[in-house]
Formats: C-alpha cells, sequence, structure tokens
C-alpha cells in the first residue's frame, strides 16, 4: 500500500470496528496496573495483525514493534490504557459497567487509534526504523512509563525518540495542537497531617488545636506561590482536601491536607516541595504542634524537544493543513507521566481536539466525559503519517552522530 492512497475517508472504512472496540473498552474499565482484560484486548487485536506481542512491562504493558531496515534504531509511540476511579454520570449503552471506575480521560480511544496505526503501518512497506507500538498501564498516578521504562522499555525496543497523543475537548475534533518545550506540567502530590492534641471545645487552653494551625498552612501555601518564585514562572499549589475532627463539640488529635503542586519547570517543583516543608515545620513549632510532610506521585514536565516538535508540525500540517494545526497551544498546568520518557529520548507530546464541531465537550475527568469516536480516523492518519517521516528521523540521528 502507497502511503500517499491513504486518506482520512479511506480510514473511515475502519471506523465501525475501531468504534465498537473503543466501546468495549470504554465499557470495561479498569484502573491502574488492573488492565489484564484491556492489555488481553490490546493483544488479541495486535496478534490477529500478526505482531509477536510482549506483555507484563510495567506490569500489564504491551509492546509490539514493526521492524524496519535497520534494526538498531526505531521510535516508540505510546497509548495510555487505565481508567480513573469516577463514577460515570452517562447512561449511554456503552457506559461503564464497573461501579466508580470509568474511562474519563480518554485511554480508550487513545488505545484504539494506536491500534488502529499498528493495523495500517502493517500494510505498507518496510520504513528505515522500527516503529514500536507501547501500550503503557497506570499514567493515572502510577507512573507506568517510568515503570516501563525500569523493566528495560528502552534496551529491548532500541529508541531514537518518542511519540504520545492525548485526546484535549478545548480544541475542534480532529484538530491538533502542539509547542515546543513544556507542554504539560511538572506534578506532585502532597499529605500535610499535623499532629496536636485534642481537647474539649470548651476547654482550648488545655490541647494543641490542628485545626487554625491546618488553615494557617493552606494560607501560607498560597503564599509560598506568590512570594517564593518568579512570578513569571508558572506555579500552582492547590489543598484540596481538609481531614479533621469527627464531631463539633470536640477539638480533635490531628488534621490532615492533601493537595498537589504543579509548574512547568521540574527544576521549581523542587523547590516547590522544599519551601512548604519549611514552612510547616516552622508554623507547627511556633503552635507547639508536630508535622509531617509528605510528597508523592511526583511527575516531571512533558517538555517537547525542538527537532522532533518541529517535525510532527510538518506531518500535520502536510496531512491536515494549516487550518487543524496549532503549534503554539498554551502549555497546560495538568500533568502527565509521558515526562519520564522524554526525560530519556526526544520526543513529542501533541494534542487532538475531542470536541463536535460548535459544541463544548466535557473536560477531562469529568463524570459525562466521553470519547469522541468520529476523531479516530483523525487519530490513526497523525501516526501512520510517521511512515514518510521516519527517515528524516533517521537523517536527524545520522546528523547527531
Amino acid at each position: 500500500m502507497d502511503p500517499a492512497d491513504i486518506s482520512e475517508t479511506w480510514l473511515t472504512a475502519h471506523q465501525p470496528h475501531w468504534a465498537k472496540l473503543r466501546r468495549d473498552l470504554h465499557a470495561h474499565p479498569e484502573l491502574r496496573f488492573e488492565e489484564h482484560r484491556t492489555a488481553s484486548v490490546v493483544a488479541r487485536e495486535l496478534e490477529e495483525l500478526g505482531y509477536e506481542v510482549t506483555r507484563g512491562l510495567g506490569g500489564t504493558g504491551v509492546v509490539a514493534s514493526l521492524a524496519g531496515a535497520d534494526p538498531d534504531w526505531g521510535i516508540v509511540l505510546r497509548a495510555d490504557m487505565d481508567a480513573l476511579p469516577i463514577h460515570e454520570a452517562n447512561d449511554f449503552t456503552h457506559a461503564s459497567g464497573t461501579h466508580g471506575i470509568m474511562h474519563a480521560c480518554g485511554h480508550d480511544g487513545h488505545t484504539v487509534m494506536l491500534l488502529g496505526a499498528a493495523r495500517i503501518l502493517k500494510e505498507m512497506p518496510q520504513l528505515p526504523g522500527s516503529v514500536h507500538f507501547v501500550f503503557q498501564p497506570g499514567e493515572e498516578g502510577g507512573a507506568g512509563a517510568q515503570k516501563m521504562i525500569d523493566d528495560g522499555l528502552f534496551e529491548q525496543y532500541p529508541t531514537e525518540a518518542v511519540f504520545g497523543m492525548h485526546n484535549w475537548p478545548g480544541l475542534p475534533g480532529g484538530h491538533f495542537g502542539l509547542r515546543t518545550g513544556p507542554i504539560m506540567a511538572a506534578g506532585s502530590r502532597f499529605r500535610i497531617t499535623i499532629i496536636g492534641k485534642g481537647a474539649h471545645a470548651a476547654q482550648p487552653h488545655l490541647g494543641v488545636d490542628p485545626i487554625p494551625l491546618a488553615c494557617s498552612m493552606v494560607l501560607h501555601c498560597q503564599t509560598i506561590a506568590a512570594r517564593h518564585k518568579d512570578p513569571i514562572d508558572p506555579a500552582v499549589i492547590s489543598v484540596c482536601m481538609i481531614r479533621a475532627g469527627d464531631t463539633d463539640n470536640v477539638i480533635p488529635n490531628s488534621a490532615e491536607l492533601r493537595g498537589t503542586i504543579r509548574t512547568l519547570s521540574s527544576v521549581l517543583q523542587r523547590q516547590l516541595q522544599r519551601d512548604p516543608q519549611l514552612m510547616c515545620e516552622g508554623l507547627a513549632a511556633a503552635h507547639g504542634a508536630q508535622v509531617e510532610v509528605i510528597f508523592f506521585q511526583s511527575y516531571p514536565a512533558t517538555i517537547n524537544t525542538r527537532a522532533q516538535t518541529e517535525l510532527c508540525e510538518a506531518v500535520i500540517r502536510k496531512t491536515f493543513g494549516d487550518e487543524r494545526t496549532h503549534p503554539h497551544v498554551p502549555a497546560n498546568m495538568t500533568s502527565e507521566d509521558f515526562g519520564f520518557m522524554l526525560e530519556k529520548r526526544p520526543g513529542t507530546y501533541v494534542l487532538i481536539g475531542n470536541a463536535d464541531v460548535g459544541a463544548t465537550a466535557p473536560g477531562l475527568h469529568n463524570p459525562k466525559y466521553d470519547f469522541n469516536d468520529s476523531i479516530i480516523p483523525a487519530g490513526v492518519q497523525y501516526w501512520i503519517a510517521w511512515h514518510s517521516t521516519t527517515s528524516r528521523l533517521a537523517s536527524l540521528r545520522v546528523n547527531a552522530q
């Protein structure tokens, strides 16, 4: 098959199968590192296409490779597979059949678009280098990308560059957004536990009340974001949960705060972990309390490299036209563990619009969210357009050497 013969209209012929598969995955969501059924569906589809499949990288990850003329280099195309602990509010026939779990971020669609690419690329002439199709578990807070790297992803599958794609309700369906540099934020979750001393509500002097101390810490966190960094460097510290006490007339022994820190710089991320630690320890000492500050589930910033991003932009413009190409989308303060891959290899993370024309799609992580099946052919077409671009990637590799 000649790549020039492939059009979005031609790809639409596969749409019934892809939509059915996507809706099956949506109806059977699985949380991070529990994607056993999803992995089996992915492996079955790939094996039916004639791929040799590796399972188990990163726990429940699936990888298949399309060999190129030079077996010593290749590119990774990555899709995530996990769902979220959210109760779905939709009532369509393919709504989640698992209580409290749903595909509220479109990973079901990402998986199917990459499976579609594996199908079409298998029918094309051999590439200069290999294409590794990586179906990753545990993106939602599990750092599944890092776990696949730790399990030897890049050693088993020699990789020159990595590419990812995420649907985006803020863009019209089938449009593409990208930018050089940070496109998603570094992020860390935190838990602050304040240990005071319980007392009767009428006798606060006999205890150490953790609640006003917790409130003070919330306010001081905002001061850190506003005054402890260069104001031109974006950063968001959000305290999203407070837990303290069980009744209205007892001062509790403890209080707990939870939230996130997000910034477009991994260096600033580390600084903004240090400052709340010092602030909380000082406030606790001043009030005669104890405090424990723990940071966890830290993701690096997702930073697109210039050469690979310029290639992606060229592919999108050539394939979809200028109107559907948005090369300067604003960086977003959400986090994405594809940043772990971009720390190890150059590459690009792009956004594909998920909104129907003239409509506003529910946002990601919304109980009413659903992936827009009509964009699947455009997503597949983007992935297979790399067939004509891998030779340019090969030239980048040669020039770098």
